[in-house]
């Protein structure tokens, strides 16, 4: 415990700090934990499972390798929509949405959309982005809306893609 009563975990972290962390990143913590795991693939270190899933897909994505390779500078930099840059982090940050949202099966049944949609489109990696596109649009309408993200629609969007 620090001083104030507060739980400290073994680097000097209160509790509290280290699960807002694991649950709530913030930006910087995003594009930090992606350059680590970059950095770690690159030169052949221990991944932990999480970072594995995102070096991955990463490796699927030579054109964010230079900006990923500089972590302050990622910290750092504006990715706004009107400069029509793609925003890396966020981009593989939906890759690892998809892919947990796979491993949970949540929505129930967006695994084997996900699946049908690779096997149709012969690639894991095209079928992604395209759950991606699907993905954000529940995510537009729910912000649009003020409603919360509609789970069924999106797996029928989904679906739809994947039989269509």
């Amino acid at each position: 415990m620090d001083p104030g009563g507060r739980i400290v975990g073994r680097q000097g972290r209160r509790a509290g700090a280290t699960i807002a962390a694991v649950f709530q990143p913030s930006q910087a913590d995003v594009r930090r934990f992606f350059c680590e795991a970059w950095s770690r693939q690159r030169n052949a270190l221990p991944l932990d499972p999480m970072s594995s899933i995102a070096a991955r897909w990463i490796d699927e994505h030579p054109e964010y390798h230079a900006e990923l390779a500089d972590a302050e500078a990622a910290v750092a930099r504006d990715y706004r929509v009107e400069d029509g840059r793609t925003n890396p982090f966020l981009h593989l940050s939906m890759h690892l949405t998809v892919e947990e949202q796979c491993s949970i099966d949540q929505p129930t049944g967006i695994r084997q959309a996900v699946q049908l949609l690779a096997a149709r489109r012969g690639d894991l990696h095209a079928a992604h982005h395209e759950v991606m596109e699907c993905l954000g649009e529940m995510i537009w309408a729910s912000q649009r809306s003020g409603r919360p993200p509609d789970g069924l629609a999106y797996l029928e969007a989904v679906r739809r893609r994947a039989t269509g």
